[in-house]
């Protein structure tokens, strides 16, 4: 992993999952009858960082995969849609992830995720990091997963460290069980961690492990009481409420005919980095992000279909449609 700061920070720098999603190119088929299939690049952290580069910020990702094919093609992959992978390193010693879904719209996803023993991404070591260029990004994008093992765990922290609750450090509160122990030990983590960041983003159950609510209102406050300056929670078909300390928005969902939900949320949260950097009003980046999100949704795949900026832009405006 290179280690050496650009004079010009990233505008964001992400880190997390990465992996290769094996996604059926049938619907309403179960994956012992699938036949035939698509391979994407895929992972959290990851598409948030294609979903920026979308949009066009100057985005990085920190994670590893494993000295294989699918390592190669995740390089490439990222390359291609805009990021930068200066900070992808190889594990000599375990497999690039690969992730399986069944697509039965709208709304069951079964996710099959192949990450054992471990997944390169959470083997990242604290001394790896390249943390002037952490220090300096002007976003800093963590999720929940990556505190779920060690070491990542600990880099987690170190990366946190070298931020100091700097604004615009994020906590994407995708809590997934399978990936832990037990809830328990999902709650201590990530209470550990809303310490060091400013902004939480997490759907009603995400929040529920976080801080104990499911109600949004609570959810919401319940993180701003933990020191988060912006806490936004996602309703799914109820849209999403964003606060601040002075602040209330909630804006209504944007509605498609759902292909593939899983992706939604990255693209969200892409879009929100867009906004937030560019000084936009929380109503008009929930917005934004909300039709980023749902755009995503309308298509198959994941890091793929992220939206452009001015896609988005012509579907707020009534000019445009979103295209499968």
């Amino acid at each position: 992993m290179t280690t050496t700061s650009e004079a010009a920070p990233f505008d964001l720098i992400t880190i997390g999952r990465v992996g290769v999603d094996i996604y059926p190119l049938q619907d309403g088929v179960g994956l012992e009858d699938v036949e035939i299939f698509g391979k994407y690049l895929g992972g959290s952290a990851t598409n948030v960082a294609v979903a920026a580069a979308r949009h066009g910020l100057r985005s990085a990702v920190i994670t590893a995969t494993g000295a294989d094919p699918f390592g190669r093609f995740v390089h490439r992959e990222l390359l291609r849609l805009g990021v930068d992978d200066r900070y992808v390193g190889t594990n000599p010693v375990y497999n690039t992830p690969v992730t399986f879904c069944e697509i039965f719209p709208p709304d069951d996803f079964p996710l099959y995720f192949y990450r054992d023993p471990i997944a390169p991404d959470l083997t990242l070591e604290a001394d790896a990091l390249d943390l002037a260029a952490i220090e300096r990004a002007k976003i800093f994008w963590a999720t929940v997963t990556g505190l779920s093992r060690e070491p990542s765990r600990s880099t987690h922290h170190a990366a946190w460290a070298a931020r100091g609750r700097a604004p615009l450090t994020i906590l994407d509160l995708d809590y997934r069980p399978m990936f832990w122990a037990s809830t328990d030990e999902a709650r201590t983590e990530v209470g550990r961690a809303l310490e060091h960041v400013t902004v939480a983003i997490g759907n009603r159950e995400e929040c529920e492990v976080a801080v104990g609510e499911t109600d949004p209102e609570r959810a919401a406050d319940a993180l701003l009481d933990r020191g988060v300056e912006l806490a936004i929670v996602k309703q799914g078909p109820r849209g999403v409420l964003g606060k601040t300390r002075q602040e209330r928005v909630e804006v209504p969902p944007y509605r498609v005919d759902v292909v593939n939900g899983l992706g939604a949320g990255d693209g969200f949260g892409g879009a929100v980095c867009r906004g937030l950097l560019s000084g936009w009003s929380l109503e008009h980046t929930l917005r934004f992000a909300n039709v980023a999100g749902a755009v995503v949704a309308s298509r198959r795949e994941c890091s793929t279909a992220m939206p452009t900026t001015d896609e988005v832009v012509r579907i707020i405006e009534g000019s445009g449609r979103v295209n499968v």
